[in-house]
């Protein structure tokens, strides 16, 4: 709990990003979206714009493979951004894209450093060969040769219009850095992550990090996203927290042991229950589809923090 910040300790975005290592993106935002709900669970009510001119504006934060991570992470990110790409099947796929459409790549590369910064929609779709609607992309391509080169560290997303991504050259937006090599740049993310959660399993046997901090946890309430890394890995908050939880909204309704979204409650140090929030952006209101578990009076206080948090950021947005 200390490790990932639950513990009450939390005090600044740009801190709480360093510690966690990064924060993970996902579009689905039932309550809100998973970067933002992951720090409310930590910081409580704070101003989603100071994310934002974090990553925008004063570029302490950068976006990368539907992450945000800190900058100072970028010459570690860059290692992966560099390294060799024909292990799994989609890399492969990737290649043979940009193998097949050598002028697309110029023309998008071209535009960019000619008219950027740019949506995907004010690139024309130039690919080699036309294909049936894909599940992400449609029938255009344009983001998928963005999606290809901003992997490979030759674009950069440089903001955000809405939902929409906004794109330009990476050597206009990332800063110069060291050159790490790949595998001294996934050693250091890996003592990262295991510094950021704490303990992890090694043959069996959990081991603590030998900076963690076992005193008390405050006796604290809030509700964590489905994509927090308390939770990410079902089998070790399982394993950990005896408590047992899934996703279910690609399970069909009638499937569901619970709902489509439902968040843990996370009381002290122990996963009490799961109750399914749903904010009705239109109304301003946030509704309780239902509860699980502990449904004490504590509930009632981590619902009116979030609450109070998702009315202030949608009056201002």
């Amino acid at each position: 709990m200390r490790a990932q910040l639950l513990d009450g300790s939390a005090r600044t975005i740009l801190d709480t990003v360093r510690q966690l290592g990064f924060l993970q993106i996902d579009p689905i935002s039932t309550v809100a979206p998973p970067q933002q709900l992951v720090l409310w669970s930590r910081l409580g009510p704070y101003d989603v714009g100071e994310l934002e001119r974090l990553l925008w504006v004063e570029r302490r934060l950068f976006e990368w493979n539907a992450y945000v991570w800190p900058i100072e992470s970028l010459p570690l990110v860059r290692a992966r951004m560099r390294r060799r790409r024909y292990k799994y099947s989609w890399e492969r796929r990737s290649n043979e894209f940009l193998k097949a459409n050598p002028g697309f790549r110029r023309y998008v590369l071209r535009e960019l450093e000619r008219r950027g910064p740019l949506l995907a929609r004010e690139l024309e779709d130039r690919s080699a060969l036309k294909r049936d609607a894909h599940r992400w992309y449609g029938t255009r391509q344009v983001a998928e040769m963005l999606e290809i080169l901003h992997g490979r560290g030759v674009v950069a997303i440089v903001g955000r219009r809405g939902s929409q991504r906004v794109w330009d050259l990476a050597e206009r937006w990332y800063p110069e850095t060291e050159t790490v090599p790949l595998r001294e740049a996934e050693r250091l993310l890996d003592e990262q992550r295991f510094r950021a959660l704490g303990v992890r399993l090694v043959n069996g046997d959990w081991h603590a990090h030998p900076e963690a901090d076992d005193s008390p946890v405050e006796d604290r309430v809030t509700l964590l996203s489905p994509f927090d890394r308390l939770i990410h890995d079902r089998e070790r908050a399982e394993a950990l927290f005896d408590f047992r939880y899934r996703l279910e909204m690609y399970v069909p309704k009638a499937k569901r042991e619970y709902g489509y979204y439902v968040l843990p409650i996370l009381h002290g140090d122990r996963l009490v229950g799961r109750v399914e929030p749903l904010f009705d952006r239109k109304a301003g209101e946030l509704r309780v589809l239902g509860a699980w578990g502990d449904t004490s009076p504590r509930l009632d206080e981590a619902l009116a923090s979030l609450r109070e948090w998702l009315q202030r950021e949608r009056s201002r947005s």
